[in-house]
C-alpha cells in the first residue's frame, strides 16, 4: 500500500523543489523529506521483516534436520548395543579336520514318511574346512562330496 504512496512522495518532493524556489518555506521540504524517509524506512523495514521471517523458516528447518540426524545416530547407536549383546551370546562352531559332523536333508521332494522324515543325515568326516565356513565332506567309507558344504548346513556329532 505505501509502494503505490512512494512515486506521489517523490512528485511532491519535486514539486516542492520547485515551489521553494518561489519562496516557500524551508520547514515544509524538510517536513516532505522526513516524510519520504519514514516511508523509505517503512518500506525497508517490510523487507526485512520478510527476510527475517525467511531466517525463521531456514532457523526451523535446519532444526529439523538437526533432530533427524540425532534420531539417526541415536538409532544407530541401539543398534550397535543390540549387535553387541547378541554377539556375547552367540559361540562361534569350529569345525576340524577328521571331525564327524550330520548335514542337514535339503529335500523338497515329498517323502511318504510325512513328519517322520529325519532332518539330518550322516555321519560324515571332515576332509577340509576353510575359512569362510565351506566344508568338504566324505563318507565313513571315503567317497569325497564333489561340491562344498556351508557350514550352515552342518552340526557336529557327538559319538
Amino acid at each position: 500500500m505505501i509502494q503505490r504512496h512512494l512515486p506521489i512522495v517523490d512528485s511532491l518532493y519535486s514539486k516542492q523543489r520547485k515551489m521553494m524556489l518561489k519562496g516557500i518555506p524551508d520547514e515544509i521540504a524538510r517536513l516532505l523529506e522526513y516524510e519520504k524517509k519514514i516511508i523509505q524506512l517503512y518500506l525497508e523495514n517490510q523487507q526485512n521483516s520478510q527476510t527475517g521471517a525467511l531466517q525463521i523458516r531456514y532457523d526451523q528447518l535446519n532444526l529439523i534436520e538437526e533432530k533427524r540426524l540425532n534420531a539417526m545416530c541415536h538409532g544407530q547407536l541401539y543398534q550397535q548395543r543390540m549387535k553387541k549383546a547378541f554377539d556375547k551370546k552367540v559361540k562361534p562352531r569350529v569345525f576340524r579336520e577328521d571331525g564327524l559332523v550330520l548335514k542337514k536333508v535339503l529335500s523338497f521332494a515329498p517323502d511318504s514318511r510325512g513328519k517322520w522324515t529325519p532332518n539330518y543325515e550322516g555321519p560324515y568326516v571332515v576332509k577340509r574346512a576353510f575359512s569362510g565356513g565351506a566344508l568338504m565332506l566324505t563318507t565313513m567309507d571315503g567317497e569325497d562330496f564333489t561340491r562344498p558344504v556351508n557350514s550352515d548346513a552342518v552340526k557336529k556329532y557327538f559319538a
